[in-house]
């Protein structure tokens, strides 16, 4: 189960990331020893002020969440941060891609609060009990949830994998009401979708880099290739990123033998990610990119571009040159730092400038006809072309 993502969620929480275990340092220095007997004191003197005069109600755990998160705050790093125990598991959720839930993608109504069913997965708990796009959600467990945050909701309906949710939907315009009990099972976010735009031209969209797209985008390209794919577009707009070792596989499948990007640490220290000679895309590419494609896009339309594989189409990449690595911290809850900074393969560092187009073209809505993309009209015009 999940909701449709805005994009700051997508870049904070879609970064480059590798999960690992720290071990405690310990330190003997007396300044430190000093310092540390400085802060214990303060915290008691707080401590004793909020006992003596405080009015209103103290939640402990809220009280040490609150230091761990402001000390991290403290390094004024929009991308680094620390995540409590359900953050840490939903953080967990997304660099994986799976998660104990029902399988469909829900949006929530500005105005009317209504939370509706965008998507139903093919062959998941909600398709088979009876589910279908459209459906809205009114109970959860018997409990009326009009109104309530998307978030909160999707919190309910998900759980542990082989528990059943009792859910009542609305169905049509008379919202008739009906029931369904789901089990929950394993499920995997669809993170690629594909199809042939047009008769030899393939078309791919990636919503983000999680574990599980390098075998969904592999699968795609196998596809549209047995449908007679010449040419191919790649859509990353609206990706915030995700994972880095995900998109060096993707890449490892499009690029020839060489270096697809490299970091380089506080330190100076470089760690190179490279592809090899097996596989080498050379039909005619075009990558789609917007102002929200981020981090791991970024990645993948600057090798692009560096390699002049393919040509870029869309308006300047948001700019994100940043990684990120999640640190387990034993107890359920982790932090996330940034560790490094990333060079396309031809050493330019993106960080606040972004990958800028071959083929500029910024979105233009029409109202007459709300299905139009023009962007991918005018990708389709620049792949034929290549």
């Amino acid at each position: 189960m999940k909701h449709k993502k805005s994009f700051f969620k997508g870049a904070l929480f879609g970064a480059l990331v590798v999960l690992l275990g720290i071990s405690a340092v310990s330190c003997s220095l007396g300044k430190a020893g000093n310092a540390a007997e400085a802060d214990s004191d303060k915290m008691e003197l707080l401590n004793a002020l909020i006992d003596e005069y405080y009015t209103g109600e103290v939640d402990e755990e809220k009280l040490e969440t609150g230091i761990y998160k402001g000390y991290i705050e403290g390094l004024e790093d929009p991308y680094s941060a620390y995540y409590d125990q359900d953050e840490t598991a939903k953080m967990t959720e997304m660099t994986t891609g799976e998660f104990g839930g029902i399988g469909v993608v829900v949006t929530q109504d500005k105005e009317t609060q209504t939370i509706r069913v965008m998507q139903v997965y093919e062959d998941s708990p909600a398709d088979n009990a009876g589910i279908k796009e459209g459906d809205i959600f009114y109970k959860i467990e018997g409990e009326d949830i009009t109104g309530q945050d998307i978030n909160a909701v999707v919190k309910k309906i998900k759980g542990e994998i082989g528990t059943t949710v009792q859910l009542t939907m609305l169905r049509g315009d008379n919202r008739e009401e009906k029931e369904f009990a789901v089990k929950r099972d394993t499920i995997v976010e669809q993170t690629v979708e594909s199809k042939m735009a047009e008769e030899g031209i393939g078309y791919i969209r990636i919503t983000e880099f999680a574990s599980v797209t390098y075998d969904q985008y592999k699968e795609a390209m196998d596809s549209l290739e047995e449908q007679g794919m010449e040419r191919l577009i790649v859509d990353l707009r609206n990706n915030p990123g995700g994972n880095l070792k995900t998109v060096c596989q993707i890449l490892d499948l499009m690029l020839p033998e060489g270096l697809i990007v490299y970091t380089e640490d506080k330190n100076g220290e470089k760690e190179e990610y490279t592809s090899d000679a097996e596989h080498v895309f050379e039909k005619p590419l075009v990558v789609l990119m917007n102002g929200n494609s981020a981090s791991a896009s970024e990645i993948f339309g600057g090798a692009i571009q560096d390699y002049g594989t393919g040509e870029i189409v869309g308006t300047q990449s948001y700019g994100k040159g940043l990684v990120q690595q999640i640190f387990d911290l034993q107890d359920g809850t982790s932090v996330k730092l940034t560790i490094a900074e990333y060079f396309t393969p031809k050493g330019r560092n993106i960080n606040g400038t972004g990958i800028a187009p071959d083929v500029e073209i910024e979105y233009v809505y029409d109202e007459n006809n709300p299905d139009r993309d023009n962007q991918l009209e005018k990708a389709i015009e620049t792949v034929k072309n290549i």
